[in-house]
């Protein structure tokens, strides 16, 4: 099936979000047999990956098949992902049976992920309560008000090694287990997803042995959630970002000002879902994910107004500088700025 020729759209007045809201809207039409075969070709792609990590012997080859899953892993998140959007597969039931055990397979649980995403997405980089769904962030006040514990956990949860280790803490703890313990009766699937988790774990090793527990089980989770995890970081804490109060807050200030449009090779680009176009998702999150580079190029706003970063060392470093928001600054600022204004 050929793709439509993409069409051109010029804003006038970028400003006015319900101008740049409107000339996403061509794009936030699901193509419904591309998404059914986006889908088989993932699963495909995936299955084949787990069932190399299992029956190759050499453990190089056991290692390297278990990234290429954990890789293959992000890209069926990023459908799972539009699909709790409803912007890909809506209102199929067969899509939605896969996509909600497919949730328990990657310890989102749906009722948990779809309600702190959706909060994410009404309220993105906005100071107070774009926590919820994200990283925490704290102004520099607010940051010289907490306790010793307090900032020990900010920094942690925003450090390397948590989200190196988001498996455990962003994922296990952070979207399983915290959800669970504050609302058992909203966010029972994630129980059964954490019991599910640990079957699944068992079963591998009992059949399968400990070598497949390593490499097909434990490997492509810690590769899948430590790039999904610095990816949901990376997004709204990148050099250039914005926050603001709920007074100078606006959507399209916080789409195109405080997400990030992070540039990635060809092959990035498809493991990941085209997620790095990831200001254009926050404009519209209706537009299927395969459709975000159409209406990148088709707008020059979003193209020229984007604020980029990367998956280079060097981008990743600067990324994780970021401590806390300066409002008089109007930037976020380092550890070291950090400590400066604390001893001032």
């Amino acid at each position: 099936m050929e793709a439509p020729a993409t069409p051109r759209v010029t804003v006038k007045h970028t400003g006015e979000r319900k101008d740049l809201i409107l000339a996403t809207r061509p794009f936030a039409l699901e193509q419904r047999a591309r998404s059914w075969m986006h889908l088989f070709v993932s699963v495909v792609v995936t299955a084949g990956c787990y069932i190399g990590t299992v029956y190759f012997d050499p453990l190089w080859s056991k290692a390297a098949f278990g990234v290429l899953t954990g890789l293959a892993l992000v890209r069926l998140f990023i459908l799972y992902h539009d699909h709790q959007h409803k912007s890909i597969l809506n209102r199929s039931k067969p899509a939605d049976a896969f996509f909600w055990f497919f949730g328990m397979w990657m310890l989102s649980p749906p009722s948990i992920w779809k309600r702190s995403h959706d909060h994410h997405h009404k309220h993105n980089c906005k100071l107070y309560t774009s926590s919820i769904g994200s990283f925490p962030v704290v102004t520099v006040e607010k940051y010289k008000s907490l306790t010793r514990g307090e900032r020990f956990a900010y920094n942690f949860i925003r450090s390397p090694f948590a989200i190196g280790f988001g498996y455990v803490f962003v994922f296990i703890i952070g979207m399983c287990l915290n959800s669970f313990i504050s609302n058992r009766g909203r966010h029972w699937d994630s129980l059964i997803t954490l019991v599910f988790h640990s079957a699944l774990g068992f079963a591998t090793w009992w059949f399968l042995g400990w070598e497949n527990l390593v490499f097909a089980f434990f490997l492509p989770y810690l590769v899948t959630f430590a790039l999904g995890s610095y990816l949901f970081y990376a997004q709204h804490n990148f050099p250039g970002t914005v926050f603001a109060d709920k007074d100078g807050w606006s959507y399209v200030k916080a789409a195109l000002d405080s997400s990030s449009y992070m540039k990635m090779n060809p092959v990035l680009q498809w493991f990941t879902g085209n997620i790095g176009f990831h200001h254009v998702h926050h404009l519209n999150a209706h537009i299927p994910f395969y459709r975000l580079p159409e209406a990148h190029r088709a707008i020059p706003e979003l193209r020229e107004k984007a604020k980029r970063t990367s998956l280079w060392p060097w981008d990743i470093v600067a990324c994780f500088r970021l401590k806390a928001w300066d409002p008089a600054l109007q930037r976020m600022v380092s550890r070291r700025e950090l400590r400066h204004q604390l001893r001032h």
